[in-house]
């Protein structure tokens, strides 16, 4: 369901932790200890962190109640395809333009 959403570009409800959260799904696959997680983009819901948005690393095995809705995505701006925590991706957002990800590099300050 997560490639799913990744492929159509599908907002994800979920619990996590305790709390709702809606997310924009970019990638989802392992660490290096071979945990699966997802990068994703939180709109909404709550946070143990208290940061309500913003990016963030889930555990797989610790989101429930997973529901894909209807509702699209564009990626974010800021999303880099290239991933250092997720080093095995079962399926990520590509992007449609090698300029984004320049521009993507340049605001993040990278060579």
């Amino acid at each position: 369901m997560i490639c799913e959403a990744i492929d159509q570009r599908h907002i994800l409800e979920l619990r996590y932790h305790g709390y709702s959260r809606i997310v924009e799904p970019h990638i989802y696959g392992e660490d290096r200890h071979g945990n699966e997680v997802l990068r994703c983009y939180q709109l909404a819901g709550g946070s143990a962190s208290g940061e309500r948005a913003g990016w963030k690393l889930l555990y797989v095995q610790d989101a429930v109640l997973v529901h894909l809705t209807e509702t699209e995505f564009m990626p974010r701006a800021d999303y880099r395809v290239t991933d250092k925590v997720v080093v095995n991706a079962y399926c990520r957002i590509g992007l449609q333009n090698p300029a984004q990800q320049d521009m993507a590099d340049h605001r993040q300050g990278a060579p």
